[in-house]
């Protein structure tokens, strides 16, 4: 049985502290020695902090690569994981938060219970190199996954991942040919999808994507690498991956205008907002759009807030219809 949907609060009312989904498998504190036996190849990264605990140094980008690639074997049952040099390195707890709470949403036209299986099918709109949404979708969920992306080597990345652990029938990579678009060029006349997710670039230049570097090693309380234009980063990314013209507002914007073209193909769209103060101009979008119905769910990893906005055209008896055709 599942657990109960959680209801996203209204976007203008009060609202509790985030936490973790209770069907996030990272709830609690990571056993390093589990995770260990798992991979060996995180045994090298682990340290003691100063009351004991087994830990890894969060500003090595090396440590989290490990450690996700360990996480992913214990939990996931993904055996083989790499990621090339400079891209992103995600944290799985908060990715997973993500798709449970879109989980939640296709439960309330399913009678409570999230539905599981192949039949679920998620477009994901700017796949990565980690392919992580639909490693974390298709073992949750067995949900089916289709992923997009427009830089070729992050595609032949994923497409390596997918390909070592034999997941060509749930995961597809496609090519998305124009920068300037999300579902145009990739989503099949007559395709439907239960989903759509993103994680998109937020920053609006590399200034501000190099500005927002430095606050995250602050917050490490580690002094940035020297030498090159742009702070090395824990969690790494490419210029496509970090920031685009105008940021998230501008990028979550043309996603809202061109969804309205796509209405009759997609249960619910989404994606993450990072900023919180871009929510106000999201939500009038949406409204200009057209959309029947829009959410925002809040999330937490430790001291980081986040959010994902999630919207459809359909009202609730045409997604109760929708399994059915």
């Amino acid at each position: 049985m599942s657990s109960p949907p959680r209801r996203p609060p209204d976007a203008r009312g009060p609202r509790a502290a985030p936490t973790l989904h209770p069907r996030n498998r990272h709830t609690g504190r990571y056993d390093f020695a589990r995770l260990t036996r798992a991979c060996a190849a995180l045994k090298p990264f682990l340290l003691r902090t100063p009351a004991g605990d087994a830990s890894i140094d969060f500003g090595d980008a090396a440590a989290v690569r490990a450690l996700n690639r360990a996480l992913l074997a214990a939990d996931y049952g993904i055996a083989h994981w790499d990621l090339p040099d400079g891209y992103l390195c995600p944290p799985i707890p908060g990715r997973a938060d993500y798709l449970h709470g879109l989980a939640d949403l296709l439960a309330e036209t399913e009678g409570g219970e999230v539905p599981r299986g192949p039949a679920i099918r998620v477009l994901d709109v700017g796949v990565g190199a980690s392919c992580i949404y639909p490693l974390l979708g298709h073992a949750d969920y067995g949900w089916r996954f289709v992923g997009t992306e427009v830089d070729a080597p992050a595609l032949q990345a994923a497409g390596a991942i997918v390909q070592a652990n034999g997941l060509g029938e749930a995961i597809v990579l496609r090519r998305q040919p124009a920068r300037e678009r999300t579902f145009a060029g990739v989503v099949l006349a007559g395709e439907r999808f239960d989903l759509t997710i993103c994680n998109p670039p937020f920053h609006a230049s590399a200034a501000e994507a190099a500005a927002g570097s430095r606050r995250k090693w602050r917050n490490l309380d580690r002094a940035p690498p020297r030498g090159g234009a742009r702070p090395a980063l824990n969690f790494g990314g490419r210029a496509t991956e970090l920031w685009c013209p105008g940021g998230e507002l501008a990028f979550v914007g043309r996603m809202i205008e061109e969804s309205a073209g796509f209405r009759t193909q997609v249960r619910w769209f989404s994606s993450l907002v990072a900023k919180s103060e871009h929510r106000a101009a999201l939500h009038r979008r949406l409204r200009q759009a057209g959309a029947h119905d829009v959410r925002e769910v809040p999330m937490a990893q430790g001291s980081k807030q986040s959010r994902f906005i999630a919207w459809t055209f359909l009202d609730a008896t045409q997604q109760r219809a929708w399994r059915s055709r």
